[in-house]
């Protein structure tokens, strides 16, 4: 057993709580640019004093309408600026907000709203608003609407003029009874099987993750007149994470939904900074290497993506040699400072974190002058667990622990994590905490090793959680329970994990096969192979596939299904004497079916 700690030069005051980093700057530097909202094409500057008085002033009219301390209030909306306004809104109410995706199904958005018991919802649009009024049995929810309706006010001007009539000293006692150990949010999370769980974190949880990143070298390229423009989903935790470090590092924040033309508003916004999951890194290059090819410049880009790769790790050996600084300078100037400007131009690093980054593609990036330092952890952690810092790197690994943190792998491998970023268990759920946490520390499900100097390395999951290349956590149960009620299939097996969609592998029930080729008017002697690309067969495969994609939201559900040519069976290794299906044998036995889903 192996284990590595960090020790913290810092501690969080048990009177403390997260709004005291948006409040502190205000009285500290009332001027200070903090957030950057978009105005047309510009993007026009957010005072901090402003920022906070119009977090009081929302605060306020969430008092006003009723919301009391401990209270949970849930936000289901895409990153925009009133979704951090709101979320400081909810804590200086002495409140707890309850992020849900923008994407999450009417079933998902029942459950997190009944298991957490919350008592107001405030959602983006109509859109949205369509889907929680379908839903039936939740009497009492105050419900506000960041995009009012026509002839409706929204949420924002609402708040505010409830909360017109209050003075300013109602928030302040607010945030006076609210302490460091006490729960600062619930973040839903999938886990293998059943229902998600409601992580509890506190804000001592949150504040911790944010001091530690900064105790770090990571300070050293994080400051004033740095710009983050943050479009991961503000349900997640690492972007509510990483949106408090830049905050308290002075890092001016602008947010944005509009994914398909992020790429746009880089060169208009200027990122110092670009928070993401692998999946983007992957866009990014794919989508350069697709475009030279296109060209004719196939070969010259693939020539400076292997020379960024072998700079990159000279770098680490030491530093390269003369012949190759000749090279990467010729293909900076021919590839490497386009692919800056696509980036904004002024991008220094990036973070990368909610699923593994590959060697190879952080090795990229470091060779053409942007590293991603990448990071472990869990919404259970508060995020980032470990990262890699400026000069504490190993791409590969997902770095140290932070500050104040320990590490452990147990005798199988597991990887077990215990400090302050480490959550206090999960909501209302007693059992699911004593199985997860065991004398402080908290067992991961993750595979693993932490070598002597302290970085650790993921290589492998004990769970059959999936997480997608866009660090979407996919529970497969639920989908592969509604798939097997077809008629027609026998097996589905959810497959996704670190690729960038989810998918699925799908036996035909060899009983119900031959009823259905006469009723389809097929061959009696064809076989499950003969008929695997029949447009009949795969037809009434995808209506199974789409019953079950309408019980998740659209990140989790399945793009794409390969029916295999015979089912899964206790002889042939599939499956175990008690009819479950052996997920590992499974993706080795037909990791060329899994291949050829991704790449055709």
């Amino acid at each position: 057993m192996s284990e590595f700690s960090v020790p913290a030069r810092f501690s969080v005051p048990e009177n403390a709580d997260c709004t005291d980093i948006i409040f502190g700057i205000a009285e500290r530097e009332p001027d200070k640019t903090v957030f950057r909202r978009k105005e047309g094409p510009q993007w026009v500057p957010v005072r901090a004093g402003d920022a906070a008085t119009q977090i009081t002033a929302l605060a306020k009219g969430l008092i006003a309408e009723g919301i009391g301390p401990g209270d949970r209030v849930a936000i289901l909306s895409r990153t925009r600026p009133e979704w951090t306004l709101i979320d400081f809104a909810i804590w200086s109410a002495g409140a707890v907000p309850v992020p849900i995706y923008d994407s999450s199904s009417g079933p998902q958005i029942e459950w997190i709203m009944r298991d957490s018991g919350a008592v107001a919802i405030v959602l983006e649009d109509a859109g949205h608003r369509a889907i929680f009024d379908g839903i039936e049995n939740l009497p009492g929810v105050k419900v506000f609407q960041i995009d009012g309706a026509d002839g409706e006010t929204g949420a924002i001007a609402a708040l505010e003029a409830a909360g017109a009539d209050l003075h300013d000293d109602e928030v302040t006692k607010r945030r006076a009874t609210v302490a460091a150990a006490d729960p600062a949010t619930l973040i839903y999370t999938s886990g293998t099987t059943g229902r998600p769980k409601g992580c509890m974190l506190s804000h001592s949880n949150l504040l911790s993750e944010t001091y530690g990143v900064l105790e770090g070298n990571m300070r050293t390229l994080l400051g004033p007149d740095k710009r983050l423009l943050m479009f991961l989903p503000m349900a997640h935790v690492l972007a509510r994470a990483i949106n408090l470090v830049a905050l308290e590092a002075g890092v001016e924040i602008g947010y944005t939904s509009d994914i398909p033309n992020l790429v746009p508003e880089f060169a208009v916004f200027k990122p110092s900074l670009i928070l993401s999951v692998p999946r983007v890194f992957e866009k990014v290059y794919n989508s350069a290497r697709q475009k030279a090819h296109d060209e004719g410049k196939g070969r010259i880009f693939d020539a400076a993506a292997d020379a960024a790769v072998e700079y990159s790790q000279a770098l680490e050996r030491g530093g390269p040699g003369l012949v190759l600084k000749a090279k990467h300078a010729v293909f900076d100037k021919l590839v490497y400072g386009k692919l800056r400007a696509a980036l904004g131009g002024e991008c220094e690093l990036a973070i990368s974190g909610g699923a593994p980054l590959g060697a190879r593609l952080g090795h990229f990036f470091s060779g053409i002058g942007i590293p991603v330092y990448e990071g472990y952890g869990l919404t259970e952690t508060t995020a980032a667990f470990s990262v890699n810092t400026p000069g504490q790197v190993r791409v590969g690994t997902v770095g140290k622990p932070l500050a104040g943190n320990s590490v452990r792998i147990a005798e199988d491998g597991e990887v077990m994590l215990k400090g302050g970023v480490v959550f206090g268990g999960y909501w209302q759920n007693p059992d699911a905490t004593a199985s997860a946490i065991e004398d402080g520390w908290f067992h991961t499900g993750d595979l693993g090793n932490v070598d002597g100097d302290g970085f650790l390395t993921i290589t492998g999951r004990k769970k059959e959680l999936i997480v997608t290349a866009g660090g979407k956590n996919v529970s497969p149960a639920g989908l592969e329970d509604v798939i097997r009620s077809s008629a027609l299939v026998s097996q589905a097996l959810v497959i996704g994990d670190a690729k960038p969609f989810i998918a699925a592998l799908i036996t035909i029930d060899p009983e119900a096969f031959p009823a259905w080729k006469d009723r389809h008017h097929k061959p009696a002697s064809a076989s499950v192979a003969d008929l695997a690309g029949d447009d009949d067969l795969r037809a009434e495969v995808q209506a199974a596939v789409d019953d079950a994609n309408k019980t998740v939201s659209h990140a989790e559900a399945i793009k794409k299904f390969r029916i295999l040519p015979d089912d899964f069976t206790e002889e042939t290794g599939e499956m175990t004497p008690t009819l479950k299906v052996k997920r590992n044998v499974v993706v080795q036995k037909f990791a060329d079916d899994i291949d050829a889903i991704y790449t055709r």
